[in-house]
């Protein structure tokens, strides 16, 4: 599904920072063998555009800079996990149950 983004929607751009050949030498392989991206949000500053577009956005801290389009009004996806039961008890081990 193509999803257009007008002036000033809130967007989510990414940016190749560093290629796989640029990364240190001293990084892990594993790591060393992906680019290293930078993904930013902001207000799209220009008339519209669409999933994949290169295009510039204004951050929340007044900088300005420029990516290909991943996301209209992205949200955060992220959590810390399932719980580990073992973790539960630390700091109570004293404790009256």
């Amino acid at each position: 599904m193509q999803q257009d983004a007008v002036q000033g929607a809130w967007v989510e751009v990414e940016r190749v920072v560093l290629r796989p050949e640029e990364r240190a030498p001293q990084i892990p392989p594993e790591t060393r063998a992906v680019p290293y991206v930078l993904r930013v949000s902001g207000f799209l500053d220009q008339e519209g555009a669409k999933l994949g577009d290169e295009i510039g956005v204004l951050t929340l801290a007044g900088r300005r800079l420029r990516g290909r389009l991943i996301a209209v009004n992205p949200s955060y996806r992220h959590g810390f996990g399932d719980t580990v039961e073992e973790l539960l008890r630390i700091g109570t081990e004293g404790e009256p149950s």
